[in-house]
């Protein structure tokens, strides 16, 4: 697999899209921090670590809203063939503030009213809205 966090968002996006209440995706501790800025923000219930054919997986819950997906859009930013980097005052807003960009920064992944807080700059991974 080539693109961890981008099959990991796809999963989220095409299990909202088929209405399920969880998804499952292998773990890594990258994985974790961004379902932790998720759960953080409201995008999702939460996650847990599970066990799949021997192999690390979270379990993650997804939230919906009046029968609606909470996540409107998941967009990945940064790929591996395409690497996005930004400083603390030129991470964009996502859809005016309503949206969240999730930030890999020296200080740990974290949204970017917390990477701009927090005055530091790094990848940006994801826009969520």
């Amino acid at each position: 697999m080539n693109d961890p966090i981008g099959d990991m968002l796809t999963r989220i996006r095409n299990g909202q899209l088929r209405g399920k209440s969880t998804v499952s995706t292998p773990a890594s501790k990258l994985r974790a921090w961004v379902l932790d800025v998720l759960a953080d923000e409201g995008y999702i219930r939460g996650y847990e670590k599970t066990e799949e054919n021997g192999h690390p997986a979270f379990e993650i819950s997804l939230k919906y809203y009046e029968g609606t997906p909470v996540i409107r859009q998941l967009k990945r930013v940064s790929t591996p063939g395409r690497r996005v980097y930004m400083g603390s005052k030129d991470i964009p807003q996502v859809r005016q503030g309503l949206g969240v960009s999730i930030v890999s920064t020296s200080k740990g992944v974290m949204s970017d009213a917390n990477a701009r807080a927090a005055k530091v700059g790094g990848e940006v991974l994801c826009q969520v809205f």
